[in-house]
């Protein structure tokens, strides 16, 4: 067993929620440890999407997920804080003296005032479609995910789906693939209306090939698509070219460990106030997707906001009898010392 870390906050995930916690802990000098499940930093931008656009940051009409998370990397750099990848924290127990005992499956052991959750929906994992033998093109030809678009230039794509992830990467990808087919089992989608009227529009100039129905058998060999086959609503089969094919199924999440913290939950949410974003146990905060209560959006916006105001109520609990002044960082010279600008 490793010596035990002291810190004054743990964050638990290190998606953009979690980095700009830090930022807003570091401005009140908290130093902050980040433990995160998965091996790099940046949650489900970096695992998922990492060359999504996003649109709704502000101040970028338009930014990449992963240049916000490298633009957040760099933000936080003053601040110093240590990750641990590829981790899992197992426990959270409180101390007699009122602070947390973090431990992963690593044997990591933490000591902290302040635990901030910021784990996104937890633990999560697509959905697989019910066709079969389908395991044998997962990671070669079939994909839950789009890491890199340049592995799709120049291939017969099959998109299945009908929520916002389906028609974003209808969107995006068409510019770029030789066919594209989109399936989903009615006519009638549940992304945005923006969305739909794009894709509609691919589809009536002949650029996207919309088939009502379901994916019934896969075709090819070794791990390579080479055809999917659709069974349509009138019971029909379409045979349409594919080398490679993205099932957008929704994701299943699970809080794992979470759910065994004695946390009040909601839906397999962590309640929170609206005040300072704490949990049914003191100290212990929850921010971004993971968290619920009324009115919540899940932006990555309100991430941010929740995580601003967390951490003044943090400062309080690590220094409970320093007084906090409220500064801001475009009029503070300490504030803007810390960040090395002055």
């Amino acid at each position: 067993m490793s010596e035990r870390i002291t810190t004054d906050v743990v964050i638990i995930g290190a998606g953009p929620a979690g980095l700009f916690a830090v930022f807003e802990l570091g401005l009140l000098d908290l130093k902050c440890h980040l433990i995160d499940i998965l091996d790099k930093v940046g949650g489900q931008c970096a695992e998922l999407y990492p060359e999504k656009p996003i649109y709704d940051i502000p101040a970028y009409p338009v930014i990449g997920a992963q240049e916000l998370v490298v633009n957040l990397e760099k933000q936080i750099e003053p601040f110093s804080p240590v990750f641990h990848l590829g981790q899992q924290v197992e426990k959270v127990e409180r101390q007699a003296d009122g602070s947390f005992l973090v431990g992963t499956d690593a044997g990591t052991e933490f000591i902290a005032k302040v635990v901030v959750i910021a784990a996104g929906g937890g633990a999560f994992q697509p959905k697989r479609p019910p066709v079969p033998g389908i395991e044998g093109y997962e990671g070669t030809s079939v994909f839950y995910a789009v890491r890199k678009m340049e592995s799709f230039r120049d291939q017969d794509i099959v998109i299945v789906g009908g929520g916002d992830s389906a028609l974003d990467w209808t969107l995006n990808l068409q510019p770029i693939c030789r066919s594209l087919t989109l399936v989903h089992r009615r006519d009638d989608f549940r992304g945005a209306p923006h969305s739909v009227e794009q894709m509609r529009a691919l589809v009536a100039e002949g650029k996207v090939k919309l088939v009502i129905g379901q994916v019934a058998e896969l075709e090819g060999a070794e791990g390579q698509l080479s055809a999917v086959a659709i069974k349509k609503n009138d019971g029909s089969i379409e045979k349409v070219a594919a080398t490679r094919m993205m099932p957008f199924f929704g994701l299943t999440m699970k809080l794992g460990p979470i759910a065994e913290w004695g946390l009040n939950l909601e839906e397999n949410l962590i309640k929170v106030d609206t005040e300072k974003f704490e949990t049914s146990e003191p100290g212990i905060f929850a921010i971004g997707d993971i968290n619920s209560y009324p009115g919540k959006l899940k932006l990555i916006l309100s991430g941010f906001h929740e995580g601003a105001l967390m951490a003044q109520a943090a400062k309080r609990i690590v220094d409970p009898g320093k007084r906090l002044v409220f500064q801001y960082t475009t009029s503070s010279t300490s504030l803007q010392k810390k960040l090395g600008v002055n």
